[in-house]
This record gives C-alpha cells, sequence and structure tokens, in this order.
C-alpha cells in the first residue's frame, strides 16, 4: 500500500517474474521500506543491474575539515572541490598559486566556466583555451544531466550564452565529454608553461561534489609549484 502497487504485483516481484521494474516503481519501494542511500543503491543493483539516477534535491557545498586536509595535504598538486554547475567552494595552496586566487573572488565568480569565458586572466593562463573550454563545457553538460536539469545550472548556461558568444558556440554543438583524465598545459606569469597531469574524484558522502586534482609531470613542473607556493607563503606572512 505504501509504495502503490499491488499484492499480486509484488509477489510477481519478489519472484523474479515479470521483468525488471521501473526506476518509477523502485523509488516508490526505496521509499516504502525507508531505505537510505546504500539501501536504495542495492535495490537498483538487484533489480536493474545498475546504480540509480543520483538525487540532488539541493547540493550542499559544505566541505569537511577532513577533506579540506586532503587538499592541503597536496603539497604540489593543485586541487580543487567542485559543485555540478561548476562553482569552486574548496581548494589548497598549490590551487591558489597556480590556477587562481579564489580568495581574492568575490563568491560568484569563483566557477571555473565563468572564469574561462569572463576573465581575462584566467583565459590566458591556458596554453590551449578552445580544447580547455570545449572540455569544460562537455562535462557541465554531463554534470547539469545527472542532476536532473537543476534550475541553478540552467540559469547559468543561460547567463553564460547571453554573455559569450564562444559559449554559445561550444554549447550548441552538443558535444559531451568525460572529465576523469588527462593532461593540461598551464601558462604562468611566473613559472612559465606547467604541464599538469589531470584527475577528477567524486566525494564520497558530499553529493555533487568533485575533486579535481592537478599533478605535475615532471620533477622541473613540481620544484616550479614548489616555487610558487612558498613565494605565496611568504607573501601572506608578510601581509600578515
Amino acid at each position: 500500500m505504501r509504495a502503490n502497487v499491488s499484492v499480486a504485483w509484488y509477489t510477481w516481484l519478489e519472484q523474479g517474474r515479470g521483468g525488471p521494474p521501473s526506476d518509477e516503481v523502485l523509488e516508490r519501494l526505496a521509499r516504502a521500506l525507508e531505505l537510505d542511500a546504500a539501501g536504495r543503491e542495492m535495490l537498483f543493483l538487484l533489480a536493474q543491474r545498475r546504480p540509480p539516477l543520483p538525487l540532488y534535491p539541493e547540493v550542499s557545498p559544505a566541505v569537511t575539515p577532513v577533506l579540506q586536509r586532503v587538499l592541503d595535504g597536496l603539497r604540489t598538486s593543485p586541487a580543487i572541490v567542485k559543485t555540478p554547475t561548476w562553482d569552486v567552494v574548496a581548494w589548497n595552496d598549490a590551487a591558489a598559486a597556480v590556477l587562481t586566487d579564489y580568495a581574492a573572488l568575490p563568491v560568484r565568480e569563483r566557477n571555473v566556466l565563468r572564469l574561462l569565458f569572463g576573465n581575462k586572466t584566467a583565459r590566458g593562463s591556458q596554453e590551449n583555451w578552445e580544447e580547455s573550454a570545449r572540455l569544460a563545457v562537455g562535462v557541465f553538460r554531463i554534470d547539469v544531466a545527472r542532476v536532473g536539469g537543476d534550475p541553478e545550472a540552467a540559469a547559468l548556461a543561460a547567463e553564460l550564452q547571453e554573455s559569450s558568444a564562444e559559449f554559445r558556440r561550444l554549447y550548441a554543438e552538443n558535444e559531451v565529454h568525460s572529465l576523469w583524465g588527462g593532461v593540461k598545459h598551464f601558462r604562468h606569469p611566473i613559472a612559465g608553461v606547467l604541464t599538469l597531469e589531470y584527475s577528477a574524484f567524486a566525494v564520497s558522502g558530499a553529493e555533487g561534489l568533485s575533486m579535481v586534482v592537478f599533478s605535475p609531470v615532471s620533477v622541473a613542473d613540481e620544484r616550479a609549484i614548489e616555487g610558487l607556493v612558498a613565494r605565496r607563503v611568504a607573501v601572506e606572512n608578510t601581509a600578515a
């Protein structure tokens, strides 16, 4: 009764008859059985041999102290934590020294897409801007689909299409890309061109958040980042 299915149908389900149930029915069963996130996932894996689509009624940008310590432990690997709409909600010193000084930006501007398409400094740091922009837009499409057409994501897409002809062009191409890994080249005003391998990871226990880590490819890249971080820390200490 709680799941709004008939006794006969539920009996068939328990007996493995009638084919796999639909997503809608499985969601009703998960609510009726008061399953937690792990139980809901297991229900879908048993019934359809795949995990359910994530439920993101709203993505919390909360970053735990433990997660921040993980970021801070990556001394020479710039790392950020982002939302599905590409808002950067956490970063380490290496990211601030190599990518962008996020702390110096208004909260609204701490967004990778806004920086790529609307910030000349951030754009100039990309050795191959077109490739980076195309990748970002393609991954953004997948992230938006995962959160089920979130109004915030739709508003961001509309804003960027209005403000940037280049975003409008790339968005209209309907490409999709994965952010799991690759190589990027950053042009830094002090260190020159840095080559970094990037990897993306979902943050366990924080629905919708993902961490992107940029690891130096060579010893020279690592030493350059080490120098940039030391320089940044020295400037901050002097200012304090």
